[in-house]
């Protein structure tokens, strides 16, 4: 069995909104990442993975998004050896300021643009990867 977890790319301004997960959580605490969490049993339902995103987003650092697009999907194992199936969307900035409204989750907030996320040595691999994708998106609906 998987967990399912879904991600937000938030764009806004040529930056991306990146959280310092609190060290309080017992994967990858203290690492810079993307907004999100996991999919909740609800039963028949529709648009889940939006939803959800959308309640992770507001919950953790207080914002909204619209146009919600795939980017991409992998799989990892957590620190503790769960299998996640990861879903990431790009999303554009709505209303709000942002701010690490849940401290059991988010330690703090920074925006970045993909320059400095692709430059940065502490930033892992695999967001890196998510950030060019979702800019590569943007892109093709900017041109």
């Amino acid at each position: 069995m998987f967990i399912v977890n879904v991600e937000a790319a938030i764009y806004k301004n040529e930056k991306w909104l990146l959280i310092k997960r609190s060290e309080k959580e017992e994967h990858a605490g203290g690492v810079l990442s993307l907004v999100g969490g996991k999919v909740e049993k609800e039963g028949f339902s529709t648009n889940i993975l939006e939803r959800t995103l959308i309640r992770e987003i507001a919950e953790e650092v207080g914002v909204e998004v619209s146009n919600l697009r795939y980017v991409n999907s992998s799989s990892f194992l957590t620190d503790a050896g769960i299998s996640v199936v990861d879903i990431v969307f790009l999303c554009h900035h709505l209303l709000g300021e942002a701010f690490a409204k849940s401290p059991d989750e988010v330690d703090s907030i920074v925006w970045m643009t993909t320059e400095q996320i692709l430059d940065n040595s502490s930033i892992p691999n695999y967001l890196k990867e998510n950030i060019k994708l979702a800019d590569t998106l943007v892109l093709a609906t900017q041109g």
